[in-house]
């Protein structure tokens, strides 16, 4: 009964972990390209600088999302 308490637990604790965080790099993310296309049309010229910053910083953002899959797995695995 405690193993099944436990289990379920860890269960919860994983995707509220996804949950969360998924959240703040969906926003972030959001933001980032929104502010970015904003800039494209107001300067076409420097549309190729503000995408390659635009995806790096996505992608800089997104390792949280993904530090948060990794304790999910940790969690769900090893518990």
């Amino acid at each position: 009964m405690e193993e099944a308490i436990v289990r379920a637990a860890v269960a919860i604790g994983a995707g509220l972990c996804m949950g969360f965080g998924a959240l703040g790099p969906a926003i972030g993310e959001g933001i980032a390209v929104s502010k970015a296309l904003e800039g494209m049309a107001r300067q076409p010229e420097s549309a190729n600088i503000l995408r390659t910053n635009m995806i790096l910083g996505c992608a800089i953002t997104e390792s949280t999302g993904i530090y948060s899959l990794v304790i999910s797995l940790i969690l769900i695995l090893f518990y």
